[in-house]
C-alpha cells in the first residue's frame, strides 16, 4: 500500500544528522512532552499533547494516532503542522496540539503513537498494562509505559511532563501530573548539551545499487530489509499527502538486460523533486503489499535536472505468467498501445480507479462457460485480461473525480462500461492486491457506450412485458417519515431522489405488464411502496394510467422485499386472483431465502390472448445458505445455488399445474434469478421446456443486466414455455444501471455537497443497478399461436364463424368484439389484422 504521510525535507536532514535514522545511535530528538486526558472536572476540558523537539523541525507530515487498550484498535487520528520555535534560546521548542473535551480516552490501558510519514517515532501507554496496536502505524508493536498517569480526581489545569535536562526524549523522565505548560517548556525542564548539525553531504555519484537487482526476477525483492543507495531519473511524480506520498524512479544508464527484472522503483518520500531529476536516494527496501519500494528514506540528493526519460515499454493485456507477466514492469513506465475496454466502474466515484479490459468487456465466467472447471477458467482468464486505473491519489471519495478526462464525472459526463481508452501511459504500480495504472498524460476516452434510449424492439407484437429491479424502494411510513429504512433510503431526501429516477425510468419503460423486484414489502395499503410508486406513475402519465395487483396480505413472505406487479388496464385485464408460489405450495421452494413468486393471468386486449406472468427474485449469491448445507462449492455458482435450482424446478412444476385455474397455456417467467445464463437454476428451468429468450433472441456474449467484480452478465431472466416460444416476437435490455458508476445514484453518502447536485440528474440513468428487461410478444391475428397471420389463421378464423361460448370448439381469442359469439364482425378484425401484419412483415 502507498504511504499515506509525507515527511518533511527540513526535519530529514536535522534527524538524519542526529542519528535518527539507522542504528547510530538510539536518541529521540522529537517526542511527546506532554499530556492530559483525565482531570476532576465534568468535562475533561483542556485535553491535549505538546511535542518538543528542535528548533526549525517542520511536523508537517507528522501525525498523532491514538489507540484504545480495549482490543488495540485506532480511535483517532491528527494530522500535524507547524515548525517548533526556538523558545529556549539554544535551539528547543515545543508545539501543542489541542483535543474536545473527551477526545483521550482514560480507559485503562490507552496509547499515543508518534509517527513521521508512516515511519512510527513513538509509542507510548500512559496507565499500566502495555499492549499491541491492532492496524494503524504501529500495527503489531507493543507500548512502552510511562508509569504515570492522570485520575478524575487530577485537578484541573494539570498534566503529565517530562522533567530533567538534555536534548532528547531518552534524557527526562515522566512526572507526576503538575500545573500544565502547554506551548512551553515545562517548569522542571531544560535543554542543551546539542551542536548544530553540519549541512548534509551530497551523495551524488556514490557508489549505487541497480533497481533491477533490487527488483530481482521473482515476486520478492532479494534486498527486502536492506538499506540500499539508488542512482536513477525520477519518472512520475506523485508527493504530496493526498496523492501516493512519494514518486517513482527509473535506472536510465546501467539497466540490466533481464525482460524480467523491473528498472523502475516507487520511493517514499516527501523531498521535493521533479520528473527528469536525476537523484541519489538511500533508504531501505521494503515489500509493503507486494511491491517494492524505498521507504525510511535519510537522504534524497537531487544531482541533475532536465533528464529524458526512458522509453515506455508496450505492454499489451491480457498478462501472462510467463513472458507477459507484469511483475517484470512493476514500477516503470509503460504504455498501452491497445484500444481497451471500460470494463467495470464501481469505483470510480469512491476511489477514482477503473477497471480496463481487451477485446472488449469481460463476461461473468458462468454466462458463457459451463459451471465448473470451464467456468474457472474463464475466471482465470479475466484475471489476466485486465488492469485497473487508478487516479494517482489515496483520498477516498475524491473531488474532482478526474476520469473521464477532460471533463471529469458529473451526471452529464459518466464513464460507462463499455468505453474505450486508447493508449494510456503512466507507472505501473502494485497496491491493494492488483497491479494498477497511475497514469502520467491525459487519458483518451471514447465514448463506445454511449446512453441510448429504450431498446427498439419487434413492431410486430401487441403486448410489452418488463422485469426491473428497483433496488430497494423503501418509501419509509409513507407519511414522509419512518428513515433511515432497513434497506433503502437513509432520509426523507434520498427517497425523493431514488423515486425521482425510478418513475421516469419505469414510464420510458412504457410497458403494459411490469414486473418489480426489490419493492419494499410493507403491504398494499395508500401508504405502501408500490402504491407510492404507482401514484407516481399515474402523476407522471396520468390518472389511472397504472395500477397495481394487491394479494390482500398485508406482507409477503417474511423478506423485508417482496416482488410487484403493475400494469396498464388500458392494455390489459387483470383475469382472476393472483397466485402465490411459496414453502407452503412447495417445500422445494424455500420462502426464507427466495421471494415468494407472485402469478397473475392478463389479457392482452389488442391479440385477445391471455398470458400468465410469475415474476420472481431468487436466493443471491453473495447470501449465507450454510444452515440449508449450500455453500458456495467453488464452480462459479457462488451460495445458494442448490436452493436457486430448488425453486426453478418448483417453478417449472408449479406454473404446470396452472395455479391461476384459467385454462391458460401461455406462461412467462421474469425476475432477477439471481443466476447467470449457463448457471443450473436456468438449465433447469430450459429442462422443463422453457426457453431462455435472452440467449435466443440477443444471445449470452451480448446479453447483460449487471456488472460483478468487472464482469458483465445477466441475472434479469425472461422464459417461455414451449406454448408461448413461438409467439415472442423480439426482446432486449435497456442499458441504464449496469453499465453507470454508482456514484451516479440517488445516495448522498460519501459525496461532498457539491458532488450531492453535480452527480444527480432526475433521470432514469442509474436509477438502480440492474438493467430492466423487455419483451415484445403476441401478433392479433394470430389463432394457431406460431408467431405470424397467414392462411393456417385464416381457415382457423372461417371455421369459428357462427360458434358461440360455451358450445364445443369454441375458440374465445377469435371473439374479438367479446359478443360471446364468433361472427363477421369478428372476422372483419381478423381480416384487418392480416393485412397490418402483412404489411409490417413483408421484406
Amino acid at each position: 500500500m502507498i504511504a499515506k504521510h509525507k515527511r518533511s525535507y527540513p526535519l530529514l536532514a536535522a534527524v538524519s544528522a542526529l542519528g535518527f535514522f539507522g542504528n547510530a545511535q538510539a536518541a529521540t530528538p522529537v517526542f511527546i512532552n506532554e499530556i492530559h486526558y483525565d482531570d476532576n472536572g465534568a468535562a475533561d476540558s483542556g485535553e491535549a499533547i505538546e511535542i518538543a523537539g528542535p528548533a526549525g523541525t517542520d511536523l508537517s507530515g507528522w501525525s498523532i494516532v491514538l489507540y484504545n487498550g480495549n482490543g488495540g484498535a485506532v480511535y483517532n487520528t491528527k494530522t500535524l503542522s507547524g515548525t517548533i520555535a526556538d523558545q529556549t534560546g539554544n535551539g528547543f521548542g515545543t508545539l501543542s496540539f489541542s483535543y474536545p473535551s473527551n477526545g483521550i480516552q482514560n480507559g485503562s490501558p490507552d496509547g499515543i503513537a508518534l509517527v513521521n510519514g508512516s515511519t512510527v517515532v513513538q509509542y507510548l501507554s500512559y496507565e499500566p498494562s502495555p499492549f499491541a496496536a491492532v492496524g494503524g502505524p504501529a500495527n503489531g508493536m507493543t507500548s512502552t509505559d510511562i508509569g504515570v498517569t492522570e485520575t478524575n480526581s487530577t485537578p484541573v489545569g494539570h498534566s503529565l511532563q517530562l522533567k530533567g535536562s538534555g536534548s532528547s526524549y531518552e534524557d527526562f523522565t515522566w512526572n507526576t501530573a503538575s500545573a500544565n505548560s502547554f506551548g512551553a517548556i515545562n517548569a522542571s525542564q531544560s535543554f542543551g548539551g546539542v551542536t548544530p548539525p553540519p549541512p548534509p553531504v551530497s551523495q551524488c555519484g556514490q557508489a549505487a545499487t541497480l533497481i533491477s537487482a533490487i527488483q530481482g526476477s521473482s515476486g520478492l525483492s532479494p534486498l527486502s530489509g536492506s538499506v540500499q543507495h539508488v542512482e536513477a531519473v525520477v519518472s512520475a511524480d506523485f508527493q504530496g499527502s493526498t496523492n501516493l506520498n512519494g514518486f517513482f524512479v527509473q535506472q536510465v544508464s546501467g539497466a540490466d538486460a533481464n525482460p524480467a527484472t523491473s528498472e523502475g522503483l516507487f520511493v517514499s518520500s516527501s523531498v521535493p523533486v521533479n520528473v527528469g531529476d536525476k537523484v541519489h536516494i538511500v533508504g531501505t527496501v521494503t515489500e509493503t503489499f507486494s511491491m517494492t519500494r524505498l521507504e525510511a528514506v535519510s537522504s534524497v540528493d537531487v544531482c541533475s535536472s532536465g533528464n529524458a526519460l526512458p522509453a515506455a515499454v508496450e505492454v499489451n493485456l491480457p498478462f501472462d505468467s510467463a513472458g507477459n507477466d507484469p511483475e517484470r514492469w512493476e514500477g516503470m513506465l509503460i504504455q498501452l498501445p491497445q484500444t481497451l475496454t471500460v470494463t467495470e466502474n464501481f469505483n470510480l466515484g469512491r476511489f477514482g480507479e477503473f477497471l480496463l479490459s481487451s477485446g472488449g468487456r469481460l463476461l461473468t465466467p458462468t454466462q458463457i462457460a459451463t459451471p465448473g472447471q470451464a467456468a474457472v477458467d474463464v475466471a482465470a482468464q479475466n484475471l489476466l485480461n485486465q488492469l485497473l486505473v487508478d487516479d494517482g491519489s489515496n483520498t477516498q471519495n475524491p473531488d474532482p473525480v478526474i476520469y473521464p478526462q477532460p471533463t471529469g464525472l458529473s451526471a452529464a459526463t459518466p464513464l460507462r462500461s463499455g468505453d474505450s481508452v486508447v493508449g494510456a501511459t503512466g507507472v505501473l504500480a502494485y497496491d491493494f492486491g492488483v497491479y494498477r495504472l497511475q497514469p502520467t498524460q491525459p487519458l483518451s476516452f471514447v465514448a463506445d457506450n454511449a446512453r441510448g434510449s429504450v431498446p427498439a424492439l419487434s413492431t410486430l407484437g401487441s403486448l410489452k412485458v418488463a422485469s426491473f429491479n428497483v433496488l430497494n424502494y423503501f418509501n419509509g411510513n409513507g407519511l414522509g417519515a419512518g428513515f433511515p429504512t432497513p434497506r433503502g433510503a437513509d432520509t426523507l431526501a434520498e427517497f425523493n431522489r431514488q423515486r425521482a429516477k425510478i418513475i421516469p425510468a419505469i414510464h420510458a419503460l412504457n410497458a403494459d405488464v411490469i414486473g418489480l423486484m426489490e419493492i419494499e414489502n410493507d403491504g398494499y395499503g395508500n401508504t405502501s411502496a408500490i402504491a407510492d410508486l404507482v401514484n407516481g406513475l399515474n402523476q407522471l402519465a396520468g390518472a389511472g394510467t397504472y395500477a397495481f395487483i394487491n394479494p390482500g396480505l398485508s406482507k409477503v413472505g417474511t423478506d423485508e422485499i417482496a416482488v410487484g406487479i403493475i400494469y396498464k388496464p388500458a392494455k390489459v385485464s387483470a383475469v382472476g386472483n393472483v397466485a402465490i408460489l411459496d414453502s407452503s405450495v412447495n417445500p422445494q421452494f424455500i420462502d426464507t431465502k427466495n421471494r415468494p413468486t407472485l402469478a397473475q393471468t392478463f389479457l392482452d386486449k389488442a391479440s385477445n390472448k391471455l398470458l400468465t406472468v410469475a415474476v420472481n427474485h431468487l436466493k443471491s449469491k453473495g447470501s449465507a445458505c450454510d444452515d440449508v448445507n449450500d455453500p458456495d462449492t467453488g464452480d462459479g455458482q457462488g451460495n445458494c445455488n442448490q436452493t436457486r435450482t430448488d425453486a426453478a424446478q418448483a417453478l417449472a412444476s408449479w406454473l404446470a399445474s396452472d395455479p391461476t385455474h384459467n385454462g391458460v397455456s401461455n406462461a412467462l417467467i421474469i425476475g432477477d434469478l439471481n443466476s447467470y445464463a449457463q448457471e443450473d437454476p436456468i438449465s433447469a428451468l430450459k429442462n422443463a421446456g422453457y426457453q431462455n429468450l435472452l440467449e435466443t433472441l440477443v444471445g449470452n456474449q451480448a446479453a447483460y443486466s449487471y456488472v460483478f467484480d468487472g464482469a458483465a452478465g445477466y441475472l434479469d431472466h425472461g422464459l417461455a414455455n414451449a406454448a408461448l416460444t413461438p409467439q415472442v416476437k423480439s426482446a432486449g435490455e435497456w442499458h441504464i444501471n449496469a453499465d453507470e458508476p454508482r456514484a451516479l445514484d440517488y445516495n448522498t453518502e460519501f459525496k461532498t455537497a457539491g458532488q450531492i447536485n453535480n452527480f444527480y440528474a432526475a433521470d432514469a440513468y442509474r436509477s438502480s443497478d440492474h438493467d430492466p428487461l423487455l419483451i415484445k410478444l403476441f401478433v392479433p391475428g394470430d389463432l394457431d399461436n406460431d408467431g405470424d397471420v397467414d392462411n393456417n389463421d385464416a381457415n382457423l378464423i372461417k371455421a369459428q364463424v357462427g360458434k358461440c361460448s360455451g358450445k364445443a370448439g369454441f375458440n374465445r381469442e377469435a371473439d374479438y368484439d367479446l359478443s360471446g359469439c364468433v361472427n363477421l364482425a369478428d372476422y372483419r378484425i381478423w381480416y384487418g389484422y392480416f393485412n397490418s401484419y402483412a404489411a409490417i412483415s413483408k421484406p
